[in-house]
């Protein structure tokens, strides 16, 4: 009698087991596909991205920490977060490289006579105080695993400015009149106020007695100014991604502007005369990490710290190396790069060939320097880090106020 094989075929097929998965919630600051592809390859389970802005992701990670595995963010979007319950505490223990991670991070300097500068320094928040509270004091458990950062100013056109080199920049060249019409500052009020605020200080129209937590008279003074500025024409636009900032440099439309470090690897034209600053005022700095939300529990959360062990292995620091970003742990990061390319971003010394960006395409050219030079000169001289103040509720609203202004009057 004739046999149905593909009958028996069917009931004799295992059961299909579905991949393990695990969820990550951050920004395109570090949600790259590139380094998503790098840890399925290496953790043999599924990773998903969910790449979101800045206010979007911390507002989604308090609210729905079930619908996440991983924050993947900055530490200055993590104290709405911790408040709300939302995160666990990180077990060092589990850490492979825990005792690597740099002293940027775990004391706020590169060495402990170093100034943490203002702000939202990462050791501010790293720590899991006895009573549940984030805090400096060295503790087993921490917030968040620190991992990319890296310290920004802004771009200048130096045929407006001078050739005076990036180290002769101040900030305040991003309010400077000769740029007049032409200025565009980063719309996110923890990044783009400072910038605004740091310019208004070296400028001298303005002063703080804590730039990193300013009052609210403060705050009014810094949009009072600001506004009047808008109203005499300074602003062009304002933008939120990097790809924003870049469309603005190839469209020829401004002269100094907010800039993050891999957009000058994509000057296009604007390249031989489009440099980044080397405010003698000091950098401001950012530094992220990667958190654990509540809900996980055995299996889940070993995943997750496999992940977060991942992150410190020298293959995520490598790619975020070529857009400018430093990792945690120095030389794990170093084995993964070429001797051009650590030469290059770490040591800060001249490229000797042309160097790709994570999608493979050249971003610096060789005989270029990178602005500010070696890692140990540039996060020597941070002067803020991005922050969320006492009166960000307030900071914020102001801050909305303006950019909507300066988009509906845009030229």
């Amino acid at each position: 009698m004739p046999t149905d094989l593909s009958a028996a075929h069917k009931l004799a097929a295992p059961p299909r087991v579905k991949r393990r998965t695990l969820r990550v919630i951050g920004t395109d600051v570090t949600l790259l596909e590139g380094v998503r592809q790098a840890a399925i390859a290496d953790l043999q389970f599924d990773i998903e991205y969910e790449s979101l802005d800045f206010l979007t992701c911390q507002r989604r990670a308090a609210m729905n920490p079930e619908h996440y595995d991983i924050y993947e963010q900055c530490f200055h979007n993590l104290d709405i977060v911790w408040y709300w319950g939302a995160l666990q505490p990180i077990d060092t223990h589990r850490i492979a490289e825990w005792e690597n991670i740099g002293d940027l991070s775990k004391l706020g300097g590169v060495s402990k006579y170093m100034r943490q500068g203002y702000g939202d320094a990462p050791v501010r928040k790293l720590y899991v105080q006895p009573d549940g509270v984030i805090g400096q004091q060295p503790m087993r458990f921490i917030s968040m695993l620190p991992t990319a950062h890296n310290v920004d100013s802004f771009g200048f056109d130096r045929r407006v400015f001078g050739d005076e080199g990036p180290e002769g920049s101040s900030w305040a060249w991003l309010l400077d009149k000769r740029a007049k019409g032409r200025i565009a500052l980063v719309d996110e009020p923890a990044i783009g106020l400072f910038d605004a605020a740091l310019a208004a200080e070296a400028s001298g129209d303005l002063s703080f007695a804590d730039i990193g937590n300013m009052t609210v008279d403060e705050i009014d003074s810094l949009m009072a100014l600001l506004e009047t500025l808008r109203q005499q024409g300074f602003f062009c636009d304002s933008w939120k991604s990097a790809q924003d900032a870049e469309a603005l440099l190839h469209g020829d439309k401004v002269s100094a502007q907010s800039m993050w470090s891999p957009s000058y690897g994509n000057l296009g034209p604007m390249q031989d005369h489009f440099i980044e600053s080397v405010p003698r005022e000091g950098y401001r700095a950012w530094h992220g990490g990667a958190s654990l939300a509540k809900h996980l529990t055995g299996t889940k959360l070993g995943m997750a710290y496999e992940y977060l062990n991942w992150w410190l292995t020298g293959k995520a620091g490598a790619i975020m190396a070529r857009q400018g970003y430093y990792m945690t742990v120095l030389e794990k990061t170093r084995q993964y790069l070429s001797e051009d390319e650590w030469d290059y971003w770490y040591e800060g010394q001249i490229a000797r060939s042309d160097l790709a960006g994570p999608d493979g395409q050249t971003v610096v050219r060789k005989g270029h320097r990178r602005a500010g030079g070696a890692y140990h000169e540039r996060v020597s001289r941070i002067a803020l880090w991005n922050t969320v103040m006492d009166e960000y509720n307030y900071a914020a609203r102001s801050w909305n106020r303006f950019i909507s202004a300066v988009r509906e009057n845009r030229p």
